[in-house]
């Protein structure tokens, strides 16, 4: 089992910064994949960001290629996203989700999801 918090969202403006964070408890964290979802009020949740197990590979949406960067800390069981820029686009409640295996873009690939994080970017 794997449970996780994610923290650091907030009310910002455009071209400002945050960075988000996932806390992850349960041992497996360490070799589990892990991403950054988004879902905005009315529309579909999106895959953002993926990391593998020991950060040597990365994936992003291209919405966020250039913008959003992905990592963990395996010593802590957390993983971040730092994202620059922001958009009013990128205005969405963020999620962090776990696998055991994968790290790419496919919601239902992922066992295990937190309560979400609003981010508010205003232009």
């Amino acid at each position: 089992q794997v449970q996780l918090v994610e923290s650091g969202g907030g009310v910002v403006q455009a071209g400002d910064s945050l960075r988000l964070s996932c806390a992850a408890s349960g041992r497996t964290f360490s070799r589990s994949g892990m991403a950054w979802f988004r879902q905005a009020l009315g529309k579909e949740r999106e895959f953002g960001a993926g990391i593998n197990w020991d950060g040597t590979s990365t994936r992003y949406a291209d919405s966020v290629k250039g913008r959003f960067t992905i990592s963990r800390d395996n010593a802590k069981n957390s993983v971040y996203l730092q994202m620059n820029n922001l958009k009013p686009e990128d205005t969405a409640n963020y999620y962090c989700a776990a696998s055991r295996e994968y790290s790419g873009s496919r919601a239902p690939f992922y066992d295990y999801w937190g309560q979400g994080t609003q981010v508010t970017v205003s232009s």
